[in-house]
C-alpha cells in the first residue's frame, strides 16, 4: 500500500471520530468535511478508468449534502425560529442532508452509480465506515416521526425493486446496503446498542463476502458461474454468508434483525415491523438468485481468477465467526 493511502485512510477515520465526538455543530460539520476530502484520493486508481468519474460524482453529491447541512445548522442555531412549525421544517432539511450523505432512499440515486466505478476495497469503505458518522449524528438529534417512517419504507421498497434487474454485483450490494440502512434507522430510535450490533454484524458479513469477490476478481453475475467452480469451501462460505446477509435464522445476520423486530413490536410499531419484514423478502430473493447461480450453473469459459490464493486460516476463522456466531449471540443479551 502506498504511503499516501495510509495517510488519507487515517484522516478518513479521524474525520468520522471528530464528527461523532464534537460538542458543537461546527465541529461536527468539519469532521464530515475532513472525512469527505480524505476519501476522494482513496477512490482514485490508475487501474480503474471509472474511479475518477466515481470520485467526482461522490464529491459533488456529498458537497451538496454538506452545504444543505450547514444551511440547516445555521438556521437552527438562530433563535429567530421559535415557531415550532418552522423549526420542524428546518429539522426535515437537516435529516434530508444526513440521509443524502449515507445514501438512504429516496436520496440514494448517487449511490449505485458510484459503487459501480470503485474497487472492492473502496466499496467496503463506502458500505460500512461512511455510514457511521451521519447515522450517529442523526441518532443524537432525532425522534421517531412520520418522515422517518416513510424513509424506512422507501429504503426497503426501492432497494427491493431496483435490485431485481441488476447483473452487476456492486450495484446489488449498493441496493442491499440501502435496505440495511432502513433496518438501521429503524433500530436506532429504540436502542442505540442494537444499532451498533447491526452495523458491526453487517460490516463483518460484508468484509467476508467482499474478500471472496476481491480475491477472485468477480464483479458481474456471469463471473460467479466460472470462478467458484473449483473451490468447494469458498462456494460453501459464499452461500452461507449471503443467507446470513439476508437475515435467515441459523446465521448471525438474523440476530440484529431479531432484536430490531422485537424492540419495534415492544414500541407498538406493528405496521412498520410487518412492512419491513415483508419488503426484506424482496432483497432475499436476489440473494437467493445469486446463490443459485453459483450452485447450479457451470460454465467452462475463461477463468477470471487472478491466481492469488486465499489465506486459509483467516478466511476460515472469519467465515466461521459470521456463519455460526449466532450460537454465541445469546451471551450478548447480558450486555444489552
Amino acid at each position: 500500500m502506498k504511503f499516501y493511502k495510509i495517510l488519507f485512510f487515517s484522516s478518513l477515520m479521524a474525520g468520522s471520530m471528530i464528527s461523532i465526538s464534537s460538542p458543537s455543530w461546527m465541529g461536527m460539520w468539519m469532521g464530515l468535511e475532513i472525512n469527505l476530502l480524505s476519501i476522494i484520493p482513496l477512490m482514485n486508481s490508475n487501474k480503474n478508468l471509472f474511479s475518477s468519474e466515481a470520485s467526482l460524482k461522490y464529491f459533488i453529491t456529498q458537497a451538496l449534502a454538506s452545504t444543505i447541512l450547514l444551511f440547516s445548522i445555521i438556521l437552527l442555531s438562530n433563535n429567530i425560529f421559535l415557531v415550532s412549525q418552522i423549526k420542524s421544517n428546518m429539522l426535515l432539511i437537516f435529516y434530508s442532508a444526513l440521509l443524502t450523505k449515507m445514501g438512504a432512499a429516496p436520496f440514494h440515486f448517487w449511490f449505485p452509480e458510484i459503487m459501480e466505478g470503485l474497487s472492492w476495497l473502496n466499496c467496503l469503505i463506502l458500505l460500512t465506515w461512511q455510514k457511521i458518522a451521519p447515522m450517529i449524528i442523526m441518532m443524537y438529534n432525532t425522534e421517531f416521526s412520520e418522515f422517518m417512517f416513510f424513509i424506512i419504507i422507501f429504503s426497503m421498497l426501492i432497494s427491493g425493486i431496483m435490485g431485481f434487474n441488476q447483473t452487476s454485483i456492486r450495484k446489488i450490494f449498493a441496493y442491499s446496503s440501502i435496505n440495511h440502512i432502513g433496518w438501521m434507522i429503524g433500530s436506532m430510535f429504540l436502542m442505540e446498542t442494537i444499532w451498533f450490533y447491526y452495523l458491526l454484524i453487517y460490516s463483518l458479513i460484508s468484509v467476508n463476502i467482499i474478500a471472496i469477490f476481491n480475491t477472485l476478481n468477480i464483479f458481474y453475475m456471469k463471473q460467479l458461474f466460472i470462478s467458484l467452480n473449483n473451490n468447494f469451501i469458498m462456494k460453501f462460505f459464499f452461500v452461507f454468508n449471503f443467507l446470513s446477509l439476508g437475515g435467515l435464522p441459523p446465521f448471525i445476520g438474523f440476530f440484529p434483525k431479531w432484536l430490531t423486530v422485537e424492540n419495534l413490536i415492544m414500541g407498538n410499531f406493528y405496521l412498520l415491523t410487518f412492512t419491513m419484514v415483508i419488503l426484506t423478502l424482496l432483497t432475499l430473493f436476489y440473494y437467493v438468485r445469486m446463490m443459485f447461480s453459483t450452485l447450479i450453473m457451470n460454465m467452462m469459459e475463461i477463468n477470471y481468477f487472478i491466481g492469488s490464493k486465499f489465506n486459509q486460516f483467516w478466511t476460515l476463522t472469519m467465515n466461521f465467526m459470521t456463519i455460526f456466531g449466532f450460537l454465541a449471540c445469546t451471551m450478548l443479551f447480558n450486555f444489552l
